[in-house]
């Protein structure tokens, strides 16, 4: 089922996700639902808190052809990557692994149309558990480290454009006050 998308401003996206305890039928169609919508708005990456939910799941996939990344899950680099995407993330834990700081355009699903340069770490390592409870590390670089970062950061309350630079926070300004302005609008009067 496809779910709405929160939008930006909205207050869910600003709240810490809670753990994931349940490991059952439940968190296996949240996944559906969050996959399906991913995919429907033509994402990469989605968090529970962009689909009004504050729990520490997202989900990601990035098979395709301009897919730029390395991987490694539970030590093996030689699985196929449709083996393990649409990826699944429950109670994710990164550690920034040395190497070089990106800059990087992004955009973000609760943030329509709307893109601006990030800086992130270019190689993460994530321990997270699987739809079933089991516990695994990935480590990655490229595009698949930024979008693990990024889904981690609204796990936590944190926007992409919280890690933007002055400079691009200023560019994007009058788009950001639209879309707030439209999500204000849209919200039921309290």
């Amino acid at each position: 089922m496809i779910l709405p998308i929160a939008r930006y401003n909205e207050p869910v996206l600003r709240k810490k996700g809670t753990p994931v305890r349940e490991f059952d039928d439940d968190l296996k169609r949240l996944f559906d639902d969050m996959v399906e919508t991913m995919y429907n708005a033509e994402g990469i990456g989605l968090a529970a808190q962009q689909i009004g939910r504050d729990t520490q799941f997202c989900v990601i996939d990035l098979r395709g052809p301009d897919m730029a990344f390395r991987w490694e899950l539970d030590g093996r680099r030689d699985l196929p990557l449709d083996l393990i995407m649409p990826l699944g993330i429950a109670n994710p834990d990164v550690t920034i692994l040395p190497a070089e700081r990106i800059v990087y355009e992004e955009g973000c699903l609760s943030f329509p149309e709307i893109r601006g340069e990030v800086e992130r770490p270019s190689r993460v390592s994530l321990r997270y558990q699987d739809l079933s409870g089991k516990p695994h590390t990935l480590e990655c670089d490229g595009l698949l480290a930024r979008c693990v970062l990024h889904e981690i950061d609204h796990l936590h309350g944190v926007l992409f454009i919280d890690r933007m630079d002055k400079k691009t926070l200023k560019r994007i300004d009058p788009k950001l006050k639209e879309l707030k302005r439209r999500t204000r609008k849209s919200q039921p009067s309290r």
